[in-house]
């Protein structure tokens, strides 16, 4: 295999905005903050180079405008030795653009789709996808015209698989189940794995995610992760830390979880690197300044 993974999905830039007002004020106010700062972001993004700087040849598969946002998400993830050769760049879009309104450990993200959701199986470059040996999507469901034909392609796949869905902005979490059914390794955090299960007990959740055919990791922040593989449920804490940033805190922990798997560790060992590599990622701003090497997310 020329890769160990190829992750398909969102790009784009982020502009994070340190101590962002609550409410800001329209009227054309202009307010100060504390910090400013445009960097690499969009989940796959951030997860395909925190891959990279853990040591996996990784490729990225995602759909960007003819643009100069588009531009600057291909320059930074060649820049952080992620093969881009698969990116699709559409004439006359517009490269998605998220905003993020950081206020202490709680942030607001809006995002302009551009041209996200006209990501496609098609999209998926036929020979980096056989060149792969695992293949992780994210952000489900800001690409419903992948997600309509995702199951398929994972069954038809070789490699192995993993899905984050991230956040659903239609509120609605609904049409997983047969992609779960096909999925490797499922990635939600929290909140996510709550509202496609109606559980508020993780155990039963995960328990429950698993019984639709996937096995189950997921991201607690401040409580570390758990996992249910082999019919135990498998949990890890945190790690202490002084948080700067935590975006991109969960693309960073996929991108542990995935590289330790690739090595050949166990569940609880993975796990334990994903928190780690997780929780090191927010020592700086944005998803992918601080984003842990091997040997830092292993000692």
């Amino acid at each position: 295999m020329d890769f160990d993974l190829l992750v398909v999905g969102d790009a784009n830039p982020d502009v994070i905005v340190a101590g962002a007002p609550r409410a800001p004020a329209f009227g054309q106010r202009e307010q100060l903050v504390e910090a400013g700062r445009l960097t690499l972001g969009g989940s796959g993004a951030i997860t395909a180079c925190g891959a990279a700087r853990l040591g996996l040849r990784t490729a990225f598969t995602g759909r960007v405008g003819d643009d100069a946002a588009g531009w600057f998400v291909l320059g930074e993830l060649t820049q952080r030795n992620v093969d881009v050769s698969g990116c699709v760049v559409e004439p006359g879009a517009d490269t998605a653009l998220t905003v993020v309104l950081t206020d202490g450990d709680d942030r607001a993200i809006l995002t302009a789709p551009g041209c996200l959701d006209r990501l496609t199986g098609a999209d998926i470059t036929t020979g980096v996808t056989v060149r792969s040996a695992h293949v992780h999507v994210s952000s489900y469901f800001l690409h419903p015209r992948l997600a309509d034909g995702l199951a398929a392609y994972f069954q038809s796949t070789d490699a192995t698989t993993s899905l984050d869905t991230n956040d659903d902005p239609s509120g609605a979490w609904k049409g997983l189940d047969d992609v779960l059914a096909v999925t490797d390794y499922f990635l939600p955090n929290d909140r996510e794995a709550r509202h496609l299960t109606g559980h508020t007990d993780l155990g039963r959740a995960a328990r429950e995610l698993a019984a639709r055919g996937t096995t189950p990791v997921i991201k607690c922040g401040a409580d570390g992760a758990l996992a249910y593989a082999d019919g135990e449920l498998v949990r890890v804490p945190a790690v202490p830390a002084a948080v700067v940033d935590a975006v991109g805190a969960g693309d960073s922990f996929n991108a542990g979880f995935l590289a330790a798997r690739a090595k050949g560790l166990d569940v609880r060992r993975s796990l334990e690197v994903a928190v780690r590599a997780g929780t090191l990622s927010t020592r700086a701003a944005g998803g992918t300044a601080a984003q842990a090497t091997w040997e830092e997310a292993t000692s």
